[in-house]
């Protein structure tokens, strides 16, 4: 059975997230110790006790959800061997460490200093706006973008569309989307994700992911800019620094892994919110989530 293994982004922490796999497993507890010793700060802490607002804060949440996600992927992968790798934003960096693009610890030194770089670019807000098409959803971002920028940032699913920009031009886009018989749900972020106005936060990331190795893929990895398939390590850094101002084409990369005969998807990390997309984008498909060991039991159970 042709398998994907997708990771979760940023929205998808929460406090006590890989504790149990530290608490049971010398590998996963290996990449929180690994984790701590990068950071120099201990982020195993912050995933397992929390609070909760120093867990959401961009800063910590990133290098935090990356954390516990390739920690319990030390557990997966003895039974399970991707065809195919994909992540959801932030979820790209788990992706690339699951391909053998990242080293683990330069990965986390990189979001710590993503989520830095995008909380202090901020002055902006989104919005998820649901039951409306993708063309309609176009369409309207560019008649908000007359008051204010707004854009595209997320197609996650059929039906669900996550816009990004000024308040402004995202409170415009939420009238319109109401006016044109969608829904509309303001997004608590911390700044204007995956528009023009993080271009301050590329160019500062783009400098930090110079310092890093990127080796080609050892597994079949799909980016989130252009839902195809990273070639190399150079064109994975590139498409890095590009994703932090383009749309996540989510909904695109499922279908293209639906397309080349994926039958099984397993959502790892914290949270279930891949897991739900997918089956928006295709009801019958196949799909598990890995969060915990409850989780895991269950998936190696049934998958056997």
């Amino acid at each position: 059975m042709k398998t994907a293994v997708l990771f979760p982004g940023q929205g998808s922490q929460t406090v006590g997230m890989g504790a149990e796999f530290f608490g049971k497993f010398a590998k996963a507890k290996s990449i929180f110790d690994t984790a701590d010793a990068a950071l120099g700060q201990k982020i195993s802490d912050i995933c397992f006790l929390g609070p909760d607002e120093l867990l959401k804060s961009t800063e910590n949440a990133q290098p935090a959800i990356l954390t516990a996600s390739i920690a319990i992927l030390q557990e997966v992968l003895p039974f399970l061997k991707p065809d195919v790798v994909a992540g959801h934003s932030l979820g790209e960096y788990s992706a690339l460490v699951a391909a053998g693009v990242l080293d683990f610890s330069d990965a986390v030194k990189a979001v710590k200093k993503r989520g830095e770089f995008m909380k202090a670019a901020s002055g902006g807000t989104m919005a998820a706006i649901l039951m409306l098409t993708r063309d309609k959803v176009d369409q309207l971002c560019r008649e908000a973008s007359r008051t204010g920028l707004v854009v595209p940032a997320n197609y996650n699913s059929p039906g669900q569309i996550v816009v990004s920009g000024t308040r402004e031009g995202v409170e415009e886009m939420c009238k319109l989307a109401k006016g044109a018989g969608g829904k509309a749900i303001p997004l608590a972020v911390s700044g204007p994700f995956h528009s023009p106005l993080m271009k301050p936060a590329q160019e500062k990331l783009a400098a930090e992911l110079n310092k890093i190795k990127f080796n080609d893929p050892a597994t079949a990895i799909i980016a989130n800019v252009t839902a195809e398939h990273v070639k190399t390590g150079n064109m994975a850094k590139d498409l890095l620094v590009k994703q932090v101002v383009s749309s996540v084409l989510w909904e695109d990369s499922i279908n293209r892994m639906l397309k080349e005969g994926i039958e099984l998807f397993v959502e790892v990390g914290p949270g279930k919110v891949l897991s739900g997309l997918v089956r928006k984008i295709k009801k019958e498909a196949r799909v598990y989530n890995i969060e915990n060991t409850e989780t895991l039991e269950k998936f190696k159970t049934e998958v056997k």
